[in-house]
């Protein structure tokens, strides 16, 4: 019976783990609403409501992290310069894949932009806010604790293509999300939730998949004016649709549910999968990903 919850070295299984995290995270949904609620009542506006998401979500990763005697930073927060070149340096990518993408669909003649007459620097300030703390948000959630449970116990390859899954499905209700452009999105999303859980694992780090997914959906929001997973951003160009098929300019959805999109994130893929990374490039307290899961993904 104890080997049903205690490894070959004595510590609780990585399933039992998963379960710790998810009975703790529904936990804090308990207090999310009321603290939300009691915030905007004292006349905070959603706006600055922002951090309120990963901040729970990086509370329910401290507990359980303390639980395992591991430091906050095991999970990928060890924040030093070279976090916050990664983060930098993922930023940039991920405005490079989506320029790319937008770059395909306006070869295509799929879209044509103009200046949006409501452009400002304010709005481009505060889209970056905003989305900073999304993709901190959803990259804590998607490819910390329980991600990197799954790595340790089953390898990377079934984290990878599991957590793909789950980002997909995560999205699945998401304005413009109808018909066949369902499924493309939907590949899309897993297809990225792919190249982000690779960018942790080639670094042993939150900080390049924070800064890809920051990068690509404050470009497509609030500079190109696209959509983002199916919710409107006023942005400093405004795109204007050709008439072409929703399956080659993803429609309301935004350019992430282009064909093109999953090119671009499969090739991206494939260059995460060649670079060595920098995983073992810091000491400290970062736990970096186990050779053994390094080696699953070669």
């Amino acid at each position: 019976m104890k080997h049903l919850f205690f490894g070959p070295e004595g510590r609780l299984r990585n399933g039992w783990w998963v379960l710790v995290f998810v009975a703790v995270f529904l936990l804090s949904r308990l207090l999310y609403t009321p603290v939300s609620h009691g915030l905007q009542a004292l006349g905070l506006s959603k706006t600055w409501l922002a951090p309120l998401p990963f901040v729970f979500a990086l509370l329910v990763t401290w507990v359980c992290t303390r639980l395992r005697r591991e430091p906050l930073a095991s999970v990928g927060f060890q924040m030093d310069r070279r976090w916050l070149r990664e983060a930098v340096a993922g930023t940039a990518f991920g405005m490079a894949a989506i320029l790319v993408v937008t770059a395909l669909i306006w070869a295509t003649g799929g879209v044509r932009f103009e200046l949006d007459p409501a452009r400002s620097v304010t709005m481009l300030a505060a889209g970056f806010y905003l989305f900073a703390f999304v993709a901190l948000f959803e990259e804590t959630l998607f490819r910390g604790f329980v991600f990197q449970r799954l790595v340790d116990g089953l390898g990377a390859g079934v984290a990878l293509a599991a957590f793909g899954l789950l980002f997909a499905v995560a999205h699945w209700s998401n304005p413009g999300m109808e018909g066949a452009i369902r499924f493309l999105a939907a590949g899309s999303m897993a297809t990225g939730g792919i190249m982000f859980g690779l960018a942790w694992l080639r670094t042993g780090s939150l900080a390049l998949p924070v800064g890809v997914h920051l990068g690509w959906n404050w470009t497509q929001g609030h500079v190109l004016g696209f959509g983002v997973s199916g919710f409107d951003h006023n942005g400093w160009l405004q795109p204007l649709f050709q008439g072409r098929p929703q399956w080659l300019t993803g429609g309301e959805f935004g350019p992430e549910a282009s064909v093109f999109a999953v090119v671009v994130d499969l090739i991206a893929i494939a260059l995460l999968w060649k670079w060595k990374g920098t995983a073992g490039a810091s000491a400290g307290t970062q736990v970096a990903p186990s050779a053994a899961a390094l080696a699953s993904t070669h």
